[in-house]
C-alpha cells in the first residue's frame, strides 16, 4: 500500500462541525456610528443633526428624506421616527484642534487613527465613540456624558441655558438605550398631542 499517489484524509477534512459566526468589527461599527450619517452612509459635516433616538445625520441627508419619504428609499427605516424637522436637533459642536481633515491620508495607503473632527468642550474627549457623549434637547449642545457628571448642574456649560435630566439624549447608544430613549419620545409626542387638544 502506498506510493500510488493517493492521500489520506484527516478527521477534520471529513467531518464539517458547524460554521463560525461572523464576528462585526468594532472599531469598523464605531467608525461607521459615529463619522457616517445614519441616513445616506456618507461621511458627517456640519450642519449635523441627531434624531430623539440620537442617531447622528447631515442636516440636508434629512430634510431631502422628509420632503421625499418614499419607502424603497435606502436606510429610509432608519428615519421613520422623524416626523418633521422639529424632530431633529442641530447639534453645537466643538471642533477638535488636532483634527487636521482628511488631507493627511490621500492615497489610503496608511493607517487612520480615526482623530475626531470634534471634542468634548469641558473635558476635552474626543468623540469617536469611546466615550458616551450626549446632547441637551433645548440648545443642541454636545458635551461628554463624563463631563456632565464630574460637573453637576443644571446650567448649559457652553451657552448658559438651563435644563433637565429629561433633556438629555445619549448619542449612539445600544438597543436597551435606544429602546428607553423611544419610551420617552412616545411620551414626550402623546403629552404635546394632549396639550394642543386643551388649547
Amino acid at each position: 500500500m502506498g506510493c500510488d499517489g493517493g492521500t489520506i484524509p484527516k478527521r477534520h477534512e471529513l467531518v464539517k462541525g458547524p460554521k463560525k459566526v461572523e464576528k462585526v468589527d468594532k472599531n469598523a461599527e464605531l467608525v461607521a456610528r459615529w463619522f457616517y450619517c445614519t441616513l445616506s452612509q456618507e461621511r458627517l459635516t456640519k450642519p449635523i443633526v441627531a434624531c430623539e433616538l440620537g442617531r447622528l445625520y447631515n442636516k440636508d441627508a434629512v430634510i431631502e428624506f422628509l420632503l421625499d419619504k418614499s419607502p424603497d428609499k435606502p436606510h429610509a427605516d432608519s428615519a421613520a421616527h422623524i416626523k418633521g424637522i422639529k424632530s431633529i436637533i442641530e447639534l453645537n459642536l466643538s471642533d477638535n484642534p488636532a483634527w487636521t481633515g482628511r488631507k493627511g491620508n490621500t492615497k489610503g495607503d496608511t493607517y487612520d487613527d480615526q482623530c475626531a473632527q470634534f471634542i468634548c468642550p469641558v473635558v476635552g474627549l474626543e468623540m469617536n465613540g469611546k466615550h458616551r457623549f450626549c446632547v441637551l434637547r433645548k440648545c443642541g449642545c454636545v458635551f461628554s456624558e463624563r463631563a456632565l457628571k464630574e460637573i453637576k448642574t443644571d446650567v448649559c456649560h457652553k451657552c448658559g441655558a438651563s435644563f433637565q435630566e429629561t433633556d438629555l439624549i445619549l448619542l449612539n447608544g445600544d438597543k436597551e438605550e435606544v429602546e428607553e430613549l423611544r419610551k420617552k419620545m412616545e411620551e414626550r409626542r402623546l403629552k404635546a398631542k394632549s396639550e394642543k387638544k386643551k388649547k
